[in-house]
């Protein structure tokens, strides 16, 4: 029973008709005519193309489509199937969904929490969301189960090349909408039913783009979702409890933090082939540990002191003050993300070129595969020298900046 439930779920028609409920219609396509193959059932669909006669292709040989798949060439068999984009208003507020799981998202929302939010939440956050994703990331390696293949067409190319499960832009969708809700429940002031309808509808909007897409099975997506929350239930108190140890003891960040954020990077799970999920881990475990670091110095150079205030805080309103304040520090603060982003990259991918006695622009012009070691070993290093200096400056150096400018937030050191 287990297994045909499985099957049924893993089928790449499933993924069709999820498509086709969203507006795209596939075409089967020949020298002299196209006819409409996707219907609203299985049966239908089978009658038009016998799945039976094709091999369900793994990413790597399926992930060219363009987004309108008017056009693919990147298989003789695959040529046989087109489809067009019949709504544009679905095509577009998934696309959205779906980057509410990629770096764009993390560059601005994990700094804008931490620089007008709250700090203490932003930490908590953080730290769930870096065990959660090196957990998804890792098992995409270990199971290596490829993305919905054939005759399912990718509106997206990024994440193409990686394996599909479990879905960690579904496990995204619940560790950060969720512990944000947990975290702040009892933290501040506000209806917590409505919060729970965002963090509902959050992830449900990235779980169906990630369908609609063409890039996950909906048995990627409902491992994901499990995963996830059977994770979360364990994190979120533990978490809480080393964020207060983090902070008061001395020796935590380079004792532990800073050690263990390094052993995760080096003995990450070997795939098979080239990914880069490797890479996409290491900016998230690095990010995780600048910020961490940066609030540390924070406590230990006595620059945050606990609130005299207990929560639950009164949420305050925005007068134009306050705005103008959190416009310049949103402004200011992101100039300087990318500042510190485009300097660290080139200074350390260059340092340690020099190291391994490498030329830069031919390592970086290379083959990427797992043979081609001194190219891994460059980009972890760059990585984690860029994204941890990023996050470190976010909730150490651009808000001492704040503070000499007047304009950061009166409960940014209070906030323990």
């Amino acid at each position: 029973m287990w297994d045909r439930i499985i099957e049924y779920l893993k089928d790449p028609l499933l993924v069709v008709k999820v498509q086709n409920f969203f507006g795209v219609i596939y075409k089967k396509s020949n020298q002299t005519n196209e006819t409409s193959i996707v219907q609203s059932d299985r049966q239908e669909a089978a009658e038009e193309i016998d799945l039976k006669q094709h091999k369900r292709f793994p990413s790597d040989t399926s992930g060219t489509s363009q987004s309108s798949c008017d056009t693919d060439t990147s298989s003789e068999t695959q040529e046989e199937v087109l489809c067009h984009v019949n709504n544009k208003f679905w095509y577009y507020l998934f696309v959205l969904g779906t980057a509410l799981g990629d770096e764009i998202f993390y560059a601005t929302f994990i700094p804008f929490w931490f620089w007008n939010i709250d700090g203490a939440v932003g930490r908590r956050v953080v730290l769930v969301w870096t065990i959660v994703m090196y957990i998804g990331q890792g098992f995409k390696d270990i199971i290596r189960w490829p993305r919905p293949g054939y005759p399912v067409k990718k509106l997206q190319e990024k994440w193409a090349i990686e394996y599909g499960m479990p879905s960690t832009h579904a496990m995204v969708g619940v560790s950060i909408p969720f512990s944000v809700l947990l975290y702040t429940m009892d933290r501040y002031q506000y209806p917590v039913h409505w919060g729970l309808v965002v963090a509902v509808a959050w992830c449900t909007l990235i779980c169906v783009s990630r369908v609609y897409l063409g890039m996950h099975s909906v048995l990627d997506i409902a491992a994901g979702l499990i995963l996830a929350s059977g994770l979360l239930m364990v994190l979120i108190p533990l978490v809480d409890r080393f964020d207060h140890f983090m902070l008061m003891s001395k020796w935590c960040i380079p004792l532990v933090v800073i050690p263990v954020s390094i052993l995760v990077i080096v003995f990450y799970p070997q795939s098979d082939k080239w990914t880069p999920t490797r890479g996409d881990t290491t900016m998230i475990v690095s990010v995780c540990a600048g910020i961490l670091t940066g609030s540390w110095c924070n406590y230990q150079l006595g620059n945050m002191v606990a609130s005299t205030q207990e929560p639950p805080y009164e949420i305050q309103g925005l007068s134009l003050d306050m705005f103008g304040c959190l416009l310049l520090r949103t402004s200011l603060g992101f100039c300087g993300v990318v500042a510190t982003r485009a300097l660290a990259k080139s200074v350390s991918y260059a340092f340690v070129c020099a190291l391994l006695g490498r030329d830069k622009n031919e390592l970086r012009h290379s083959a990427n595969t797992l043979q081609n070691w001194n190219k891994i070993v460059v980009e972890c290093s760059y990585k984690y020298f860029t994204y941890g200096l990023i996050g470190f400056n976010t909730t150490y150096v651009f808000p001492n900046v704040f503070d000499l400018l007047k304009i950061n937030r009166p409960t940014y050191y209070t906030e323990i």
